[in-house]
């Protein structure tokens, strides 16, 4: 599998750009990510907050 560029944490703060009111289009252009793995990320990752995904892990594990 394809190691990503983004680390879990960095994908957050990507998406929370778009909460407090930027255009997807602008924030995924500076980052350099597609829209769709945007969306991918959103649908998989949207709403949490960083101790929510490290608490997302340990359960995993």
């Amino acid at each position: 599998m394809k190691k990503s560029r983004f680390r879990e944490s960095q994908i957050v703060v990507i998406l929370k750009e778009t909460d407090v009111g930027i255009v997807v289009g602008e924030v995924i252009r500076p980052h350099e990510v597609s829209s769709a793995s945007y969306y991918k990320w959103e649908s998989k990752y949207g709403g949490l907050e960083a101790s929510e995904l490290k608490r997302m892990k340990e359960l995993e594990s």
